[in-house]
């Protein structure tokens, strides 16, 4: 991206609802935002922003308004998931799937969703095997940017980035685990005594174990 477009993406991606729903087929609002910026998608994807959303848009691109694009979903009053706990199995799926981490529990424990900090993404529901997630609306009657605010759409952009950054603080902190479990096992192999017989399961062993450790190094420097 030029530098213009990457200052027209922060404009289009601060007037996005930052729900993270990925209904606009991008993976999250940001890349929403870049496509828009670079012309390699509409402006009217965007059904949680619903048609106020599409003309907030319209204004920053300097383009004509159109319809929200139905194919990508309808305008609806915003909903958040609420868990029954009595069919939840503590499965931890769903907290994967969550964007903005609104959900929290434990393995085999059950899960709660933090309702204020619920986006109503929808994405829990699919990865819930036993379907105990229901959406719950809001505010009946109110739709898009008139059920949704600046400072909801700010907070949930932070949050979402948040748990980016804790996902990658998790990969480099298993990297580094399972990296020094190999080490431990190359360690334990120089350290044993083996008759000539088993000098060849000894080698076998180090390569397959050196080139974990490669393929490690080279994902982690991706």
């Amino acid at each position: 991206m030029t530098p213009q477009q990457r200052a027209l993406a922060d404009q289009i991606d601060a007037a996005l609802p930052q729900t993270q729903c990925t209904r606009c087929g991008e993976p999250d609002c940001r890349r929403y935002a870049e496509a828009i910026a670079v012309g390699a998608a509409p402006i009217n994807r965007c059904p949680p922003g619903g048609q106020a959303g599409v003309g907030r848009l319209a204004q920053i691109v300097r383009q004509p308004e159109p319809l929200l694009d139905p194919e990508f979903g309808i305008e609806a009053e915003r909903a958040v998931a609420v868990i029954d706990e009595s069919w939840c199995i503590g499965c931890t799926l769903c907290i994967k799937a969550c964007p903005v981490d609104a959900i929290f529990g434990a393995p085999k424990a059950m899960h709660a969703v933090i309702g204020p900090d619920c986006t109503g993404c929808e994405l829990c529901l699919p990865a819930c095997p036993v379907d105990c997630i229901r959406m719950d609306t809001v505010e009946s009657g109110r739709t898009g940017w008139d059920n949704w605010s600046q400072n909801a759409a700010d907070l949930a952009r932070q949050r979402y980035l948040a748990r980016g950054d804790r996902l990658a603080r998790e990969a480099v902190e298993q990297q580094a685990r399972l990296e020094a479990k190999a080490r431990h096992k190359l360690a334990h192999l120089d350290e044993m005594t083996l008759g000539a017989d088993d000098v060849d399961e000894k080698a076998r062993k180090r390569a397959v174990i050196e080139a974990a450790l490669a393929r490690a190094r080279a994902k982690a420097q991706r």
